[in-house]
């Protein structure tokens, strides 16, 4: 691995770790440094979860005055949690490398499209936040369908996960919540879950490269702190606008080659 190489992880990884504390999305620069690098995609995909993960797992801390008023709703979506993660990543190894990399830039487009609608997804949650008279609002859907909803977005997160922060806020705000300080720690919660949950099982089964995974992981974790830190400082629009811009491109790049190839 070159010295540009290993220069390129780290800026990538911080910079995806700044972008998640401040607005999420950071995965779709990590992935295509480790497509450049000469990673398969699997093993891309595996080694860029892996590497944010535990960055990702670090903003629980945060919030950890709202935990107690979360466990109920934890121990109705975790098992769908655990259960959709595992079921995600097994599903990316087991189908191997040639469908996944047919995948990936319907996956590119599908995870910037999500972020491309965050925000009006949390102007609706604010909205309804505003109309709630209680801290509990009456569901817009059965909490049934909504663990059913988070399994789903658990499953998606297990086999690629960028965007699963906007989807399970959404779920929430369907369920009924309207403490949107208990949402973000059940969300983070919940995140940490399934990424750890497939960050394990892709360990196990041998696909971290943990020569790049260990440049990510200190990338990662210092870009993170410099997020949380100055994130009252920077423009979430202008961040919001450059990842929607690379993930485009990104993607743009890679419906080329495959329609070429």
């Amino acid at each position: 691995m070159t010295a540009w190489e290993t220069l390129a992880l780290f800026s990538s990884a911080l910079a995806a770790g700044a972008i998640n504390a401040v607005a999420g999305g950071g995965t779709v620069l990590t992935f295509p440094v480790l497509l450049a690098g000469g990673c398969g995609a699997v093993v891309a995909n595996a080694t860029s979860s892996f590497a944010l993960t535990v960055g990702t797992a670090g903003s629980l801390f945060g919030f950890r005055r709202h935990w107690p008023s979360t466990r109920l709703w934890l121990s109705r979506f975790l098992p769908g949690s655990i259960l959709g993660g595992l079921l995600g990543s097994a599903l990316v190894h087991l189908q191997g490398e040639a469908l996944f990399v047919k995948a990936v830039p319907w996956l590119l487009l599908f995870a910037t499209s999500l972020f491309l609608a965050q925000k009006p997804l949390q102007r609706w949650t604010e909205h309804r936040l505003r109309r709630a008279s209680s801290p509990l609002a009456a569901p817009t859907l059965p909490i049934a369908t909504c663990i059913a909803l988070q399994a789903a977005v658990a499953l998606y997160g297990g086999y690629f996960g960028a965007g699963i922060g906007i989807l399970m806020l959404a779920i929430l705000a369907f369920m009924g919540l309207t403490d949107i300080h208990q949402m973000n720690a059940l969300k983070n919660m919940l995140g940490a879950t399934i990424n750890a949950t497939a960050s394990l099982y892709f360990a196990l089964s041998g696909l971290v490269d943990w020569h790049r995974a260990s440049i990510m992981i200190a990338g990662a974790l210092i870009g993170y702190w410099l997020g949380a830190h100055f994130s009252q400082k920077i423009p979430q629009s202008t961040v919001r606008s450059l990842v929607v811009a690379i993930g485009l491109a990104i993607s743009a790049a890679m419906f080329w080659n495959m329609l070429h190839s």
